[in-house]
């Protein structure tokens, strides 16, 4: 199986499990990853994802091209939802994503994480899109997220050279939250699942689709959309049990409700 989905303690961990190929995306991974996207948002009880590669060399290496079924104009042509790997793009999935980078984010792998919210990755990491290269493009999300991301010149500078950064250049340029150790890999991210978790859940899905869906209008124009996440989260439970935890000096008790 290419990749694989656990939920445990209200966190599903997605992990692309093709180690052999670096964790490169092929048809059958692709279609799966579909897949485990719509179970994801049509589970109420997952408040946290992590996304991430089996082995140490990779988190991914993009799309497989050892075995091509497409040419390049045919896969630009295809429908494929939410961008590279289904998530790049995506703007429907609205609990917070974080990438646990354990090696190569490149090409469509860059492209996955661009797609995700948080990123700590470890030392030994690195990042590019190296599509030029080749004669391709990141089509799937890499070059219309990377320039809103970055500062422009660097995000040109990746893109036109096909270059890799390691991750300490990722974290200067604001491409990656946090860089650690190989061995404190797994610590960290559990810290800020820690710290999501301790969030109220709606709370955290009403601020990413509004951040999402409004990136690209006027601040009073934002201001004005009346997103569905977030009137939910205005008359939800959590929004009373907050308060009230606060008034009592305790922690909030989150029911997602």
């Amino acid at each position: 199986m290419g990749v694989t989905l656990t939920v445990e303690n209200h966190v599903a961990t997605v992990t692309l499990d093709r180690p052999q190929a670096m964790n490169a995306v092929d048809l059958a991974t692709e279609a799966e990853l579909q897949r485990i996207w719509s179970t994801i948002e049509g589970d109420k009880d997952v408040r946290v994802v992590v996304l991430t590669g089996a082995g140490e060399r990779a988190f991914c290496a993009g799309a497989d091209l050892k075995n091509p079924s497409v040419t390049g104009l045919e896969y630009w042509a295809a429908s494929r939802v939410g961008g590279f790997g289904g998530i790049a793009l995506r703007e429907t999935l609205n609990v917070p994503v974080i990438a646990r980078v354990n090696g190569f984010a490149l090409g469509g792998g860059l492209e996955m994480v661009l797609g995700c919210d948080i990123v700590v990755a470890c030392e030994e990491a690195s990042f590019g899109l190296p599509e030029a290269r080749v004669g391709r493009m990141p089509l799937d999300g890499g070059m219309v997220l990377l320039q809103r991301q970055v500062p422009f010149r660097k995000a040109m500078a990746m893109m036109l050279t096909g270059k890799r950064i390691d991750a300490r250049e990722a974290l200067d340029m604001g491409l990656i939250n946090e860089v650690v150790p190989r061995a404190e890999l797994d610590a960290a991210v559990q810290r800020w699942v820690d710290d999501l978790l301790a969030c109220a859940p709606l709370s955290l899905q009403a601020i990413k689709q509004v951040v999402r869906l409004t990136g690209q209008m006027t601040p009073s124009q934002a201001h004005a959309t009346r997103l569905p996440a977030v009137v939910a989260a205005l008359q939800s439970d959590d929004a009373d049990e907050g308060v009230l935890a606060f008034q009592q000096k305790r922690k909030p008790q989150w029911s997602g409700h």
